[in-house]
């Protein structure tokens, strides 16, 4: 089965500090991609939240909500970091050595400078395991919602395949007959012109014209990419790059199919397949 780039999930909880959110979004990217909006308190999980997330995708930008909301009567302890006193100390000592003119830090600054007061009811520690219990529940939520967009874009393709399988049937049968016109039309001429239609410049005339429409060569390899489009589905997986390359070689046999067309009922053929192509590169842009 394949897999849309294109989901959203959420994921919530209720904890003993308050509650716990996840929500992730994602649209199609060449990559995989991983961008959080989580509180600065657990910015620390942020590696191990990527790791859970590329190990589930493979493509497609990722946008990944994180909210964390105390309970109001909740009884908050704010507690300063030992390790971040002891660096502003030394810091702060080193400063008043070289300059001892300067004002030492007061108690409200050190309480408020970054990373030294820290709200235990916001530990990482303590939330670890919610926040990423909670990514998990969403990703499993998001691959599903993201295969069975799949689904719909594959029974789509499919469509445009069984498509673009009849008009090259279609097609094959074409070449002689636009040929048998050809030379139909050349001895005409040349009869007009009093000379002998069995002369061969005729026929060299003839099996050049032939040569240069011949597309017998463009019409297998478009047989030969459409089957190979439906091997690529039929193993599913992450496939996205795989099909928009074939997307791209069949749209340059469809293009070669139309600059050799000598007849109305080739050129209507060719400019439907390229629309038919366009419709499923379209699509493919969304595939995992």
């Amino acid at each position: 089965m394949i897999a849309s780039m294109t989901g959203f999930a959420a994921a919530a909880s209720e904890i003993v500090q308050g509650s716990l959110a996840v929500e992730l979004k994602t649209v199609n990217h060449r990559y995989l991609e991983f961008q959080t909006r989580i509180p600065e308190e657990l910015r620390a999980l942020e590696p191990a939240m990527r790791e859970a997330v590329a190990a589930r995708l493979t493509r497609g930008k990722v946008d990944c909500r994180v909210t964390y909301t105390p309970i109001a009567a909740a009884k908050r302890t704010l507690v300063p970091d030992a390790d971040a006193l002891g660096v502003l100390q030394a810091a702060s000592h080193q400063v008043l050595v070289r300059f001892p003119e300067a004002r030492p830090l007061s108690v409200a600054e050190v309480l408020h400078w970054p990373g030294v007061l820290a709200d235990e009811s916001l530990s990482v520690d303590r939330l670890r395991q919610d926040v990423l219990a909670l990514l998990a529940k969403a990703l499993g939520d998001l691959n599903q919602t993201r295969s069975r967009e799949g689904a719909k874009l594959e029974a789509i393709l499919r469509e445009r395949l069984d498509r673009m399988a009849a008009l090259v049937k279609e097609a094959e049968p074409l070449m002689p007959g636009a040929v048998r016109a050809f030379a139909d039309k050349l001895a005409t001429k040349v009869a007009e012109a009093g000379a002998s239609p069995s002369d061969e410049r005729i026929h060299q005339e003839i099996v050049l014209y032939a040569a240069r429409i011949d597309v017998d060569e463009e019409l297998s390899r478009l047989v030969a990419h459409v089957a190979e489009f439906r091997r690529v589905l039929d193993k599913g997986g992450a496939c996205g790059k795989r099909l928009d390359f074939l997307c791209q070689e069949l749209n340059r046999e469809a293009n070669t199919l139309g600059s050799k067309s000598v007849a109305n009922d080739i050129t209507r053929i060719s400019v439907e397949l390229k629309v038919l192509i366009e419709q499923m590169r379209e699509q493919v842009q969304n595939i995992e």
